[in-house]
């Protein structure tokens, strides 16, 4: 018998995790950019230095990360929450009226946020209903804040005498 998805959904959501925007270049969109957040991603490797984003099958991120071959992974602040929420829901999700930058590859950059890395696509595997994209880090940059955290199916902060 499988294990419940709805079980494995609620023992998982118990770990907390940070909050990012991934971003790339929409390929045949022209000058276009797209993004999602994304909470499913991790620091792979130092040498070479590789982190790993993991997107849904059926979503529209995965077209485009597949063709643009970069993405950006941008660390959101606490104060961020509302850049989160634009690209967490269904539907479209360009970068239009945000200030962006680029780096290496062209993949879309916000600002004042924690940290961020810009990445060449090295690989992409299997994972179920997910793909696992693997990106080599060309370029990025971080800053002191407090990051904005994602647990047990809502925005959480660290306390302050976490700091």
């Amino acid at each position: 018998m499988a294990f419940d998805s709805k079980q494995q959904r609620e023992i998982m959501g118990r770990f907390a995790t940070g909050v990012t925007v991934i971003g790339t270049p929409a390929p045949g969109e022209g000058d276009g950019t797209y993004g999602m957040t994304a909470n499913a991603v991790t620091s792979l490797s130092l040498d070479p230095p590789l982190v790993l984003v993991c997107v849904q099958k059926g979503n529209q991120m995965h077209g485009h990360l597949s063709g643009s071959r970069c993405f950006s992974m941008c660390i959101l602040s606490e104060e961020q929450q509302d850049v989160s929420d634009r690209f967490a829901f269904k539907g479209p999700k360009d970068f239009s009226g945000l200030e962006t930058t680029t780096a290496e590859t062209g993949a879309p950059i916000l600002p004042d946020v924690l940290g961020w890395v810009d990445c060449r696509l090295l690989d992409t595997l299997a994972g179920g209903d997910h793909d696992i994209f693997i990106g080599e880090i060309v370029a990025g940059e971080c800053r002191d804040g407090r990051p904005l955290l994602y647990a047990v199916g809502g925005y959480a902060r660290l306390a302050d005498e976490d700091r």
